[in-house]
């Protein structure tokens, strides 16, 4: 019936009424809490882009992970800062690795959490990419591409502010160019690096793998590595539709990521695409994922949705550092109330399906949820 018989606004009265009909619920159990894991004791180190977020020692992470849990949140993501980083990822996949130690350490203290290992090679390699790099024809140094660049772009003086900077783009921009066409990340050859870091970690004790680096058959390749090391309980838990984004930055400051030429677009998912994406997560789920994710969150809740209505396996959404970000810097300066834009947020991404929130509020919404 219309109105006047029919009014809407009747279940809207109280925050009783508007709670008993609420549709989506949100609770503690439902987030995923990252921690960024470095080497030293006793060391906090904010992370400037993200108030809040700490670079933490292994001692520091697993009074965090306490704290996590008491909270309510069952389940922490690692990441990690190694102490030397090499072309072949090394310190991804030593036994005494930097997450390895952190996993350790904290299913020894608090064996209760579950603890999910990110399985990407960005932060171990030198040059900051997730994969292998091979040159496609002769290596040409940044400091070889930026005298090409003059050369090209015949800039060898300039006589006024505007003209230095417009130089300044057209070098980078060269140089960019440079490595761009000379290096491409080997596929196959990353699988292998990937799976062994898999096996690593699950070594150590983690409880879900999740690789993130958006190769081709990785998951494959970890599933058959894991069920040969004797780990065939360990789940996966797939960065299944990971696009190439530029709400990533304060991550890369975060896990000192950034890659050192080119970009993440010849493996990460072009943004514009929604029908590749179930290609991903379907590709994903017959190699043996046992979870997928969507990443970013909010900027793709239309691929959160999707995938919820046509997967039967657990969904996951990150939410990421530069949607955090963002709320962060608005309510610094008191354009939006903090709290209720936090938890905003995080219901949108659990209406639009996902039944698993990673992000740097678990602990706040927590606390706001009990």
């Amino acid at each position: 019936m219309a109105f006047p018989t029919t009014r809407l606004r009747r279940l809207r009265r109280s925050e009783s009424l508007r709670s008993l009909v609420r549709e989506t619920r949100l609770t503690p159990d439902a987030l995923v809490y990252p921690l960024f894991v470095c080497p030293g004791e006793g060391v906090r180190k904010e992370v400037r882009s993200m108030p809040g977020v700490f670079n933490l020692s292994v001692d520091e992470a697993v009074n965090e992970a306490r704290q996590t849990h008491a909270l309510g949140v069952p389940a922490i993501i690692l990441f990690g800062l190694p102490e030397k980083k090499d072309e072949v990822a090394s310190g991804a996949w030593e036994e005494d690795g930097i997450v390895q130690q952190a996993i350790r350490a904290i299913k020894r203290e608090v064996p209760g959490l579950v603890v999910i290992g990110d399985v990407c090679l960005c932060e171990y390699m030198s040059h900051g990419h997730c994969g292998v790099v091979k040159a496609r024809s002769a290596p040409q140094s940044l400091g070889a591409a930026a005298r090409d660049a003059l050369n090209t772009a015949s800039v060898v003086s300039v006589k006024n502010r505007e003209e230095k900077e417009k130089a300044i783009e057209t070098l980078a921009s060269f140089a960019a160019r440079a490595a761009q066409f000379d290096y491409e990340i080997v596929n196959d050859a990353t699988l292998d690096l990937l799976a062994r870091t898999s096996v690593s970690l699950a070594h150590a004790g983690v409880d879900i793998i999740a690789p993130s680096d958006m190769m081709d058959g990785r998951v494959a390749a970890i599933r058959k590595a894991l069920d040969d090391a004797a780990f065939s309980n360990t789940p996966i838990l797939s960065y299944a539709a990971k696009f190439a984004s530029g709400f990533y930055g304060p991550f890369r400051e975060a896990a000192d990521s950034a890659p050192q030429f080119g970009d993440r677009r010849s493996y990460q998912m072009d943004g514009a695409n929604l029908r590749e994406a179930m290609r991903e997560i379907e590709l994903d789920i017959e190699e043996g994922a046992d979870m997928i994710m969507v990443k970013p969150a909010m900027p793709y809740l239309d691929v959160i949705a999707a995938a919820h209505e046509r997967f039967d396996v657990p969904l996951a959404a990150y939410q990421v550092s530069g949607e955090y970000a963002m709320i962060e810097a608005a309510a610094s300066n008191n354009w939006i109330d903090r709290e209720r834009v936090m938890m905003e947020s995080l219901i949108s991404i659990r209406r639009a399906g996902a039944s698993i929130i990673l992000t740097y509020y678990a602990r706040e919404a927590a606390k706001l949820l009990t």
